[in-house]
């Protein structure tokens, strides 16, 4: 028997045939589409970082009249013998009669913790490692059109905590050493969008609460109360304007402390890009931002681009927030059409704050 090895030109060909099927989608618009790449970058507390990320969308049933449904994951290791996997869905079932929302994290990675408050040090006070893990659904019906109910449910995980690089100033935050937290709750979402990854108009409005209780298996008691809004106005061709604020509240239940993790945490890669998430956290979280989007560009049919800014504010409850301790980001964006049949782009932002910059490569819009 024997065996062909592929010669470096039937190599290359393979590639150019991937290429021309990502650059050059001419698939049905209907049809289900998937695409998986490699993923390469670099951060101060974790070195090297070598992930893979894949991206499923699809229609329920092939109809283009329920709403598109993604599936992302991503997953990542570094030269620090770090890991993480990430799972991100929003799923609509035919003709949009359920909405499942949620995501997953599971990682072992660093945070570079500055204390709780607006008024942290600028320089972390420790390094915490550890393993985590997150889940975090929403199981939603649709009660009238646009409008879904239903339960919201959390999960949080923590353990094989190491803390180093301590100053004078660290005094060990509840929760620190680990903890399991698993929280309950309703939540109600009116949602216009229909495509999650790249909404051009309507209204988008998520609120409710969730209930965390030691009798319950949680380690801690305490409640989390958010509003979500967002709204997405088109004003010329191919143009968006897009807005949101949230506003996010923990508060204990019977004299327990809220661990500082679940802490409401300003900073990521979609709100207040600039600053990593948790570089400020305290109870009460109040944000905005606003987005123009070029989506394309007039002169081009699949580069595109964004201008943003955002605002925020920290404190132990919302009689706390103080205007003068306010903090701002902004930055650009440039957006590359990866499936013009389903108006879904990749997305690499540059961040600005007073504190310096970030850099964020994903698919989908920030919000």
């Amino acid at each position: 028997m024997l065996f062909s090895i592929p010669s470096i030109g039937q190599k290359l060909q393979g590639i150019k045939q991937l290429l021309n099927t990502i650059l050059n989608d001419t698939s049905t618009t209907a049809k289900p589409k998937f695409i998986a790449y490699p993923v390469l970058a670099f951060t101060p507390e974790t070195s090297w970082e070598f992930g893979a990320s894949a991206l499923y969308v699809y229609n329920s049933r092939n109809d283009l009249t329920n709403r598109l449904s993604e599936l992302y994951a991503f997953s990542f290791v570094t030269l620090e013998n770090q890991y993480g996997l990430w799972v991100d869905h929003a799923i609509y079932t035919d003709k949009n009669k359920y909405f499942f929302l949620g995501k997953f994290r599971l990682q072992q990675f660093p945070l570079l913790y500055h204390g709780i408050g607006i008024n942290t040090p600028s320089e972390p006070i420790a390094r915490i490692d550890g393993f985590s893990l997150t889940l975090r659904e929403r199981l939603l019906r649709e009660v009238t059109k646009n409008l879904y109910a239903g339960l919201e449910l959390d999960f949080n995980y923590s353990s094989s905590v190491e803390i180093s690089e301590q100053t004078s100033d660290f005094i060990r935050p509840p929760g620190v050493a680990g903890f399991t937290n698993f929280g309950l709750g309703l939540g109600l979402v009116y949602d216009q969008r229909y495509n999650v990854l790249n909404p051009r108009r309507g209204f988008f409005v998520e609120g409710g609460f969730l209930h965390y209780d030691e009798n319950l298996g949680s380690d801690y008691s305490f409640q989390s109360y958010f509003l979500d809004f967002r709204y997405y106005q088109p004003t010329f061709e191919n143009q968006i304007l897009a807005y949101q604020m949230l506003m996010n509240t923990v508060s204990s239940v019977n004299g327990s402390e809220v661990p500082f993790n679940q802490l409401s945490l300003m900073g990521g890669e979609s709100l207040m890009r600039g600053y990593y998430l948790g570089r400020y956290r305290d109870n009460t979280l109040v944000a905005t931002q606003a987005e123009y989007r070029f989506l394309p560009f007039p002169f081009s049919k699949r580069f595109g681009g964004t201008i943003f800014g955002g605002l925020g504010a920290l404190g132990p409850s919302m009689v706390d927030l103080k205007l003068d301790q306010v903090k701002a980001s902004g930055g650009v964006g440039i957006r590359f059409l990866l499936f013009p049949g389903k108006d879904i782009y990749t997305r690499f932002d540059v961040a600005f704050t007073n504190e310096g910059s970030g850099y964020y490569l994903f698919i989908g819009e920030a919000f």
